[in-house]
């Protein structure tokens, strides 16, 4: 019998998956739910030293002979600073010691509490990796379930925070055992919260907790190969693409893949000429009966790239509960964003547009794979029913004329890139601005989405706009371009800088936020109304000023701000109405369900 906490009993299983197969344990109570686990498992041999300095030379000489991660587990306190020596030793050795130390909760630390002192990063650079677990908390999902069970279904709030803290044990755990084991093996640490009750050993099984497994790359050909056994074995297979510096992935590539299977792909990584409305087809998938829903649901996921935009795609593609593999330049740096990270696969940049390419090319080679044949059938009806959909999304956003807003502004400015034969490089602020991008954008977008924050925009276009010839628009929001307007104090910026301010008097995004309304401040102090425009500003920056403030005046603005020459930038400022700007945007959602 284990342990009843779900944080060690994470733990347990992973340092099984890795291959741990020998343990030094030094004594103490706060630790003791963590060495009966391991005692517990037939595949670890635990080795008991009293003095924490000694334990940890007897875990390196193990691992130093097994050359397997090798586990030294003490208690809360000065017992784990006593690993420093042979952490330092194993750190220039490159030998991985898996470090476990017992800790109390958090909140009891720096408190007068017994055994108590800050643990996690105690180590300092003589580990790879250091984290420090959650405490997942049951609610109504039971121990004995295991993560296999948390998220399948309707679940509460509390089961949700349940499921995430699970997800996290996990990915930490994980995250920390494949530092040690990547490339040049190497010490970790892992420090373990533990709450009181401490001895109930009553889980009968140990939750199942898949590990990370990077690809071996023997050679790009053999690495290929491990993942296209993995993807084409699978019976609905789906490729995300999130954010990625421009020209990584060629449209070509994009307009290959999109042919033969699903691609969700935002205006920030796809390069193709038509734009992918994946959001909407989300959003679409979500409004359908659980039946009819399941013909949507991949079964492996491809990630790669940064962020997406989307967060209805996020919740998703999480909800799927699919196995995911991420494609990464550096498997010392990876991320979890569908939390079923499974398979790495580490491809420097120059070499992922032939990664992704070479899945086409299985189409015209398939006799080395009898896997692309036997789930031929499957691959292709899931493909061709995401692409009706798709397509029915795109004839609707086309077909769709919203009044004049700050989408309508958007759509007509896209309109207008399209007919013009010139090269033109489009920043998009963040917040409503990006989501639209989103919608009508049929080229790359440059936006600002490593943490997503409005400040920065403008600055980064206007700076952005010093460094190339091209004509460089910049379409903002009012709070963004307000916060950020000392971009235009610059005597440096020329006149291929071009900015779109949409200005409905505050952060309209915040009026999508179901609740938010019931509260007296939610516009005065949440969306910052406001009544500031840009005209002063522009006339002491010496920026030329467009104002617009019907559909016939923004229509004029977009195409005297793309096409009038100067030496200045310039500024099409679109006064718009908050209410007509979300009921554009409800309108647009309303018509593809």
């Amino acid at each position: 019998m284990f342990s009843n906490k779900e944080n060690i009993n994470i733990l347990t299983s992973l340092l099984l998956e890795y291959g741990v197969s020998d343990a030094v344990v030094c004594p103490g109570s706060r630790n003791a739910p963590i060495v009966h686990n391991l005692s517990e498992c037939q595949q670890i041999r635990c080795h008991p030293v009293t003095d924490e300095r000694s334990a940890g030379f007897y875990a390196l000489g193990i691992a130093q002979a097994t050359q397997r991660p090798t586990v030294v587990c003490v208690t809360s306190g000065t017992a784990l600073l006593n690993l420093a020596p042979a952490v330092a030793e194993a750190y220039y050795q490159h030998v991985p010691l898996v470090v476990v130390s017992a800790d109390r909760p958090v909140q009891w630390i720096d408190q007068l509490d017994g055994q108590t002192l800050p643990q996690p990063d105690a180590l300092g650079r003589f580990v790879r990796k250091a984290v420090s677990l959650p405490e997942p908390h049951v609610a109504s999902v039971g121990s004995g379930d295991g993560l296999e069970a948390a998220g399948k279904g309707a679940l509460s709030d509390g089961d949700k925070r349940l499921d995430e803290e699970r997800w996290m044990c996990r990915r930490l755990v994980n995250e920390a055992l494949h530092a040690a084991t990547c490339r040049q093996p190497a010490p970790v640490h892992i420090n373990v919260p533990i709450t009181e009750p401490l001895f109930a050993f009553d889980v009968a099984e140990l939750p199942v907790a898949k590990r990370f497994r990077q690809m071996e790359k023997v050679s790009f050909l053999n690495q290929q190969r491990q993942l296209f056994e993995r993807f084409f074995s699978a019976d609905r297979p789906m490729i995300v693409i999130g954010q990625m510096a421009y020209g990584i992935i060629s449209p070509e590539t994009i307009r290959s893949l999109s042919q033969h299977y699903v691609v969700m792909a935002e205006p920030l990584s796809n390069l193709h000429y038509q734009t992918i409305h994946f959001d909407e087809a989300v959003r679409v998938v979500e409004s359908l009966d659980r039946n009819e829903s399941l013909q949507y649901v991949p079964d492996y996921i491809i990630y790669i790239g940064d962020t997406l935009v989307s967060k209805p795609t996020r919740r998703w593609l999480r909800s799927t509960k699919a196995t995911s593999c991420v494609i990464t330049p550096d498997a010392l740096d990876i991320h979890d964003p569908i939390t079923t990270l499974e398979d790495i696969v580490e491809c420097p940049l120059e070499d992922v547009d032939l990664l992704l390419s070479s899945f086409c090319d299985i189409y015209d080679n398939p006799e080395d794979f009898e896997d692309v044949m036997a789930h031929e059938d499957s691959r292709h009806g899931f493909h061709a029913c995401w692409q009706q959909l798709l397509d029915r999304c795109a004839e609707r956003a086309e077909a769709y004329e919203p009044g004049f807003s700050q989408m309508a502004t958007v759509k007509y400015f896209e309109e207008q890139l399209a007919d013009l034969d010139t090269d033109i490089c489009v920043h998009y602020a963040n917040s409503s601005a990006v989501r639209l991008a989103c919608i009508y954008a049929q080229h790359y977008v440059w936006c600002n989405r490593g943490v997503n924050g409005i400040e920065g925009s403008l600055s980064t276009a206007a700076g952005f706009s010093l460094a190339t010839d091209a004509l460089t628009v910049c379409v903002i929001g009012d709070l963004s371009f307000f916060y950020d307007q000392n971009a235009l104090w610059n005597s440096n910026i020329g006149g291929n800088l071009r900015i779109v301010l949409l200005n409905n008097s505050g952060g309209g995004i915040f009026r999508q936020l179901k609740g938010l309304d019931k509260s007296p401040v939610a516009t005065s102090f949440v969306a910052a109304q406001h009544e500031t425009t840009a005209q002063g500003i522009c006339t002491q920056n010496d920026i030329g000023y467009i104002s617009a403030k019907d559909m016939g005046e923004m229509q004029i603005g977009i195409v005297t701000l793309l096409t009038r020459e100067t030496n200045r930038p310039m500024l099409l400022e679109v006064f718009t109405d908050v209410d007509e700007d979300m009921k554009a945007m409800a309108d647009y959602f309303a018509l593809l369900t």
